[in-house]
């Protein structure tokens, strides 16, 4: 078992209203008005409202280049990485130089070395930690991050380790693309970044100090009510024969979006199956889970979530609000709805976040999808809060 106590989220520049990036790079894919229009069409059925960019929108008519793109990426990438993981390690009460594990995960850039040694410096983390850069997973890599953190703390559960996702999504625009795919990705994709810091379960970070004492608790483990949430175990699924649903075409202009529409489909079929046999070897049914935090990864996609599990739209509140706010950030996405649902958590002492359910509603699911298409799903168990039994 581990334990994950803070998330840090982060987000570059400014909040841009969703009509103001259709206008900014409409001209860049397509000159046909009538294209525009189905783009302008598009980006106002896609769920968001607002998102962040890498860069300044003016600069985006001169992003023809990989080369400079990826430049871009490494720079403002290696700076969101940064803040993320001093938030969270803050929040977590940990300093750098107790990190020993490092989990850095994107699928829009490449880099060597990568990111994740620029922060070795940055941050004043050990020379020694362990390094795990991961490309490729995609939207589905803040969950397998997770997953992944949980299984190493398994066999080192006095670590402390460090998930860090960064996505520029925006750094991909493809001028001149004026594909359905595409159309639809530029109103759907944001930028953004987060880390997540999780203990072993022997760690002293996961247990509170005892009897009131300042500093750190004694040697073991020390009495009184373990804090963080627990990730009590974690499933991973790919789908045979459907890679051409999600995934990149790499070009002499860099990444180019492959996104089927068939894409719900796939989830719808598979999704409810997979998420009650995780929940069966735990004696839990779906009306046990009283938190779900799913990968804000468009409209159908949250439609889908909710349909087949027989979820309330309050369930998936926060996936929208996130959505709508961000857009869908690819593998940070499911990392911010998650550090939405903990402050929500905070905010509200007490109180649960979904309809009320048969057992104490402090089991949670995790969920997003990626290239492959693979799933993945963890399981969580959240803190009571102070006014819960």
């Amino acid at each position: 078992m581990s334990r994950l106590l803070a998330v840090g989220p982060a987000l570059p520049g400014v909040a841009h209203p969703q009509s103001e990036i259709t206008d900014t790079i409409g001209p860049l894919l397509t000159p046909s008005p009538s294209k525009r229009a189905v783009l302008r069409r598009l980006h106002e059925a896609s769920g968001v409202r607002t998102r962040h960019t890498a860069l300044a929108l003016d600069e985006y008519a001169g992003l023809t280049s990989f080369g400079v793109a990826n430049d871009h990426f490494i720079r403002v990438g290696t700076d969101l990485a940064e803040e993320a993981c001093r938030t969270a390690l803050d929040a977590a009460g940990l300093a750098p130089e107790e990190v020993d594990f490092l989990l850095f995960t994107s699928v829009t850039g490449i880099a060597a070395p990568s990111i994740d040694a620029q922060l070795v410096t940055r941050l004043g983390l050990r020379t020694d930690v362990k390094r795990l850069p991961s490309f490729g997973l995609g939207c589905v890599a803040g969950a397998a991050g997770i997953a992944r953190v949980h299984d190493y703390l398994a066999g080192h559960p006095q670590d402390v380790a460090l998930l860090v996702s960064v996505e520029l999504c925006s750094l991909t625009l493809q001028h001149g693309d004026d594909s359905m795919a595409n159309l639809v990705s530029t109103g759907l994709f944001g930028d953004g970044a987060a880390a997540v810091v999780m203990v072993g379960d022997a760690h002293r970070a996961g247990f509170p100090p005892v009897d009131g004492q300042s500093g750190d608790p004694r040697p073991g483990l020390p009495d009184g009510a373990a804090q963080g949430v627990e990730v009590l175990d974690t499933r991973g699924r790919l789908y045979p024969e459907t890679a051409d649903h999600l995934g990149w075409t790499i070009r002499d202009s860099g990444f180019g979006i492959v996104l089927s529409a068939g894409l719900p489909e796939v989830i719808a079929a598979h999704l409810a199956g997979d998420v009650k046999s995780l929940l069966a070897e735990h004696d839990l049914a779906t009306e046990d889970v009283g938190t779900w935090v799913v990968h804000a990864g468009g409209p159908r996609i949250l439609d889908v979530v909710r349909d087949s599990l027989g979820l309330d739209e309050a369930d998936l509140r926060l996936s929208r609000e996130s959505l709508a706010a961000v857009g869908n950030l690819s593998s940070s996405s499911v990392l911010h709805v998650l550090a939405a649902t903990l402050a929500a958590r905070e905010a509200y002492p007490g109180r649960r976040l979904a309809a009320p359910r048969t057992t104490d509603g402090r089991h949670g699911v995790l969920m997003a999808f990626g290239p492959g298409v693979s799933a993945e799903l963890v399981l969580l168990r959240l803190p009571a809060s102070p006014l819960e039994g």
